[in-house]
């Protein structure tokens, strides 16, 4: 059973269906109210506050104890009532100016947890039902506010000027449920744990993980990971996300939380009509713990039972969006290859222009090669030329050919997008649907959907083909290659110019810029390669490579700008 409260790092789940608060006095005699009382004092202890040695000297008890039956006081009388009921609290009460920053203190150190609430689909307590949960949620925050406001009211008796309409009460709400699936036998265990079903955001939901950067490989395992491994079923909830035409089962522990929501914007959440009785093709368990505590990463073609299973094991320094979304998409990728069809690590878009000429033009970099940058330089530049644009990818997708032609597809709804490399009025334009990662780090990041399902799904005829070359500094910034062999030496050799998104640093190169699956299994990727690069060049498609500049200084906006520019004045003149 999902515990009524918890709080874990820097996240705290409220099961609404065990207890939701309808009233002030329930809210503050709640087991939640007085563990996020002491969480805050041991903060406090842990930081050496000042404010804590002052107050611990105006009390004879213990100080959580004394200040919890306090506020439990002051949210129905005033200073002056509480000294008349006990006389205890006249010590304490006569530093108005401490108390109140304490209580500053701990609404604002509320407010920065991540709060997330949870209702069990067709439970039977004191909770919520699931049609009342985005009105009860609301009127959680409502709540929240109130017991603040009267509590500094009856201290001070004093009205704020200002009144400021804070989200106050949760980030996030999800629904879960229990769900009959076909999952092969060998992974029976995970069964009892819940699927996610809907999910409330309340943005801008800010993220603060441990890590801002990935590092390493994923290293393919020819034995099973997954393989008696321990998990908590309470603590592990499942996203069955629809990565592309992939049904995967992401299996994330609560200390976690944040990473598993953070799928909502990045994958469309499969219904669960989708996964009823369905067999997954994809498995991922992030977070489980392992028995030396080392890092782990590692993935497995499960063949017998025709799924392909990832692990990446609980420790700090997993702690970073990169390795929930990178394991799902290295999986996604080797299912592909298993089927015969390529994939890419770039960008694809379907553009229409306002003379009526339309193309879909894809572009193949690794992270930090400009393939994202110059999506977003096609939409600000888009008043000028573009008539509509529509995302088949930003980050991965996959070649297939069918008919003679080579079509792409997608795999993600959303993008991961580096905040420094976007217009700097444009993330804030899109706060009202943005997950923010680190905002105050190098290689702070947001997360926003950006196109449909059905658009990445859809299938489209590639009509060119570039490579992102993100540190050549040339006049020339579109060429193409008139020699199929030369064309694919410059995509498999996939050079780039680190930026800061991974642990590498300086000019580096990745097999077909592409370490997510690909270069695990080079023989077999070459081998597609050659079949699709030949299919191109049969159907006169043009393959070259446009110069982004995107780790040139000074160049890091610009750059992108001129090369959609000169993408733009190429299809108008071909």
């Amino acid at each position: 059973m999902i515990k009524e409260f918890s709080l874990n790092r820097n996240n705290t789940i409220m099961n609404f269906s065990s207890k939701y608060c309808n009233t002030k006095k329930e809210l503050i005699d709640s087991i939640g109210f007085s563990s996020v009382l002491t969480h805050y004092i041991k903060n406090l202890e842990k930081n050496d506050a000042s404010l804590l040695e002052r107050l611990n000297q105006l009390v004879n008890d213990s100080l959580d104890i004394v200040l919890l039956d306090l506020l439990k006081l002051l949210l129905i009388f005033d200073t002056l009532e509480i000294e008349k009921l006990n006389t205890q609290y006249k010590n304490i009460l006569s530093d108005k100016e401490d108390l109140f920053d304490f209580i500053e203190g701990l609404y604002s150190y509320w407010r920065h947890l991540e709060r997330y609430a949870l209702i069990l689909q067709s439970s039977n307590s004191n909770g919520i039902e699931e049609n009342a949960f985005i009105k009860a949620s609301d009127e959680f925050s409502h709540l929240v506010r109130d017991v603040y406001r009267e509590i500094e009211y009856n201290l001070t008796n004093e009205l704020p000027n200002v009144y400021r309409q804070t989200q106050a009460g949760i980030n996030v709400g999800f629904v879960v449920s229990k769900v009959k699936t076909s999952i092969p036998k060998t992974y029976d265990y995970l069964n009892e744990i819940a699927f996610i079903n809907r999910i409330i955001l309340y943005p801008p939901f800010i993220m603060y993980p441990k890590e801002n950067k990935r590092e390493g490989l994923f290293k393919e395992v020819y034995e099973n990971p997954l393989k008696n491994i321990p998990i908590n079923k309470d603590h592990f909830f499942c996203y069955a996300a629809n990565v592309g035409e992939s049904l995967t089962y992401v299996y994330f522990h609560r200390d976690f939380l944040s990473q598993g929501i953070a799928l909502s914007n990045l994958f469309r959440l499969a219904t669960e009509d989708e996964i009823k009785n369905k067999k997954p093709d994809l498995i991922y368990v992030f977070g489980a713990r392992n028995e030396t505590g080392e890092k782990e990463t590692v993935y497995f073609d499960d063949k017998e039972n025709d799924v392909l299973v990832g692990y990446v094991n609980n420790t700090e320094v997993i702690d970073y969006f990169g390795y929930m979304k990178k394991m799902i998409l290295t999986l996604h990728n080797t299912r592909m290859l298993n089927k015969r069809n390529l994939p890419i690590h770039g960008a694809m878009v379907n553009i229409t222009l306002k003379n009526g000429r339309s193309a879909n033009v894809a572009i193949v970099g690794d992270s930090g090669a400009g393939k994202s940058e110059s999506l977003e330089a096609f939409r600000t530049l888009s008043e000028d030329h573009l008539k509509e644009m529509k995302v088949v990818f930003d980050d991965m997708g996959s070649f297939s050919i069918e008919n003679n032609k080579v079509i792409g597809y997608g795999t993600e709804i959303g993008a991961f997008v580096r905040l420094d490399d976007l217009d700097m009025g444009y993330s804030f334009k899109e706060m009202d649907r943005a997950i923010f990662m680190n905002p105050n780090r190098i290689n702070a990041r947001v997360l926003i959907p950006i196109t449909t399902y059905e658009t990445i799904t859809k299938g489209y005829e590639v009509d060119v083909l570039l490579y992102a070359n993100n540190y050549t500094n040339s006049d020339d910034v579109l060429q193409f290659f008139e020699d199929v062999e030369n064309a694919k030496k410059t995509f498999v050799n996939g050079a780039r110019k680190a930026k800061g998104t991974t642990a590498e640093s300086g000019l580096v190169t990745s097999f077909f810029a592409n370490p997510f699956g690909l270069v695990q299994r080079q023989e077999m990727t070459s081998e597609i390669i050659n079949d699709v690069y030949e299919k191109l060049y049969e159907n006169n498609i043009p393959v070259g490579e446009i110069y982004t500049k995107l780790a040139i200084d000074g160049y890091q906006r610009k750059g992108p700008e001129e090369a959609a520019l000169a993408l733009f004045d190429w299809l108008l003149n071909n």
